[in-house]
C-alpha cells in the first residue's frame, strides 16, 4: 500500500513538473511556432490555427490537420498538404500555386480569389468547397470529388 501511495505521488510529482503541451482544447499549442519557424510540420495537429497571411512557402504539411484552420491570404506556394485535413478551412486569397494536394480533404473550404494555378488536386474530396474567383489554370484535378467549380478560372 506504501508503495502504491509513492508511486502516485510520484507520478502527480512528475505532471506537474512536466505538463503536456497542450491547450485548453488539448490541441498541441506549440504546432504553429513549429510550423513557423521549421516550416514542417507533417501529420500534426494545427485545427483551427489562426495562419491569416502567414508565409509558408514549400511548406511540410503532408498529413496535417488544418480543419477549419484560418489560412486568409497564406502563401503556401509548392506547400506539400497531400493527404491534409482541410475540411472547412478559410483559404481565401491564398496562394496555393503549385501546391501538392491530392488525396487532401478540402470539404466546405472557403476557397475564394485563392490562386491554385498548376495545383496538384488530384484524388482529393473537394464537396461543398467555394471556388468562387479562384485560379484553376493547370491544376490537375483527375479523380478528385465532389467539385463544383462555378465561378472558378480554368
Amino acid at each position: 500500500m506504501k508503495t502504491l501511495v509513492y508511486l502516485l505521488c510520484l507520478v502527480f510529482s512528475l505532471s506537474l513538473a512536466f505538463p503536456p503541451d497542450v491547450d485548453a482544447q488539448g490541441k498541441g499549442k506549440n504546432n504553429v511556432e513549429t510550423l513557423k519557424k521549421t516550416n514542417k510540420c507533417e501529420r500534426c495537429n494545427l485545427s483551427n490555427a489562426n495562419l491569416v497571411n502567414a508565409r509558408l512557402a514549400r511548406a511540410a504539411l503532408r498529413g496535417a490537420n488544418l480543419s477549419r484552420a484560418k489560412l486568409r491570404g497564406a502563401n503556401l506556394r509548392g506547400a506539400d498538404l497531400r493527404g491534409a485535413n482541410l475540411s472547412h478551412a478559410e483559404l481565401r486569397r491564398a496562394n496555393l500555386r503549385g501546391a501538392r494536394m491530392s488525396g487532401a480533404n478540402l470539404s466546405g473550404a472557403n476557397l475564394r480569389g485563392a490562386n491554385l494555378r498548376g495545383a496538384d488536386l488530384s484524388g482529393a474530396q473537394l464537396s461543398g468547397a467555394d471556388f468562387k474567383g479562384a485560379v484553376l489554370k493547370d491544376a490537375k484535378l483527375d479523380g478528385a470529388s465532389g467539385a463544383n467549380l462555378d465561378g472558378a478560372t480554368r
